[in-house]
């Protein structure tokens, strides 16, 4: 599964790899997520076989995947950006051998070889497989039905912070995720579309939200302070542009507070 928002050149290289699997994959899900370029047309003619949804209004990437995994009719899907494809042609191979051998598995992740750290670029040793706390959807493997019996990827959030949060469950459940090193992902890490501070934002809100989500009261209220203090650490390292500008995700994290005890596992009394 792709999302994908005004990235067309990006998509179609990565559609152009994924079909080279062997085995190829059962389906191909892209969500054209309020693209205003050729996305749609360029996929409806070139590759008609994808199975397409077009969100005219942007929901976002959070959302989009949502939707995706609730329609996907396999039990394995892989994750990618409209810009990231694993390097490996027998990759669903292996990751159905994995899902397989470990009946408790439920998220498989690999190393990135990524513009974003061009010293990835080279790297011949990513260590050993071991288990994670998060992972990017820019390269992982999740597993469907898992996905169903868990909150799984929350739409509050539009864009960021959804891979630790869905991590999370998992494990708070009893399933695993696994970092393995034999598979890699190329992420071509395409800086259109994209804002570091948008993202520190979002990401920060996010977080904020999901530990009124998943942590327990009142433990959640000291999370949250601690929560608050580290991205603003964050931010005082980034200069003075972005420490002043903190208090923009402080608001939106507030007005989402309602709905975010709403979702709550453990709602207040």
């Amino acid at each position: 599964m792709i999302t994908s928002r005004n990235r067309c050149s990006d998509l179609r290289r990565t559609i152009g790899f994924v079909n080279n699997l062997r085995p190829a994959p059962s389906e191909v899900l892209v969500t054209a997520d309020g693209c205003s370029d050729d996305t749609a047309r360029m996929l409806q003619e070139e590759f008609p076989d994808v199975i397409l949804t077009i969100n005219d209004v942007g929901r976002g990437s959070v959302a989009s995947r949502a939707a995706m995994m609730e329609t996907t009719s396999c039990d394995l899907i892989l994750a990618l950006d409209d810009d990231s494809h694993p390097e490996q042609s027998n990759t669903l191979a292996f990751l159905t051998d994995q899902f397989k051998t470990n009946s408790r598995l439920a998220i498989a992740t690999f190393p990135q070889r990524s513009d974003e750290y061009p010293e990835s670029l080279t790297c011949v040793n990513f260590g050993e497989a071991r288990p994670i706390r998060s992972f990017p959807n820019s390269g992982a493997c999740l597993r469907v039905s898992t996905y169903r019996e868990l909150a799984g990827f929350e739409p509050l959030f539009f864009h960021m912070y959804e891979e630790p949060d869905y991590a999370l469950q998992c494990v708070a459940n009893g399933w695993e995720a696994i970092f393995f090193p034999d598979i890699t992902i190329r992420h071509y890490w395409t800086p259109n579309e994209r804002s570091e501070i948008r993202n520190h934002h979002l990401h920060a809100r996010n977080e904020f939200w999901s530990t009124l989500m998943r942590c327990p009261f009142p433990y959640a209220f000291a999370i949250i302070i601690w929560r608050v203090f580290s991205q603003a650490r964050y931010a005082f390292r980034r200069g003075p542009s972005w420490f002043i500008r903190e208090p923009i995700w402080w608001f939106h994290a507030i007005r989402g507070v309602r709905p975010a005890i709403s979702r709550s596992q453990y709602l207040l009394p």
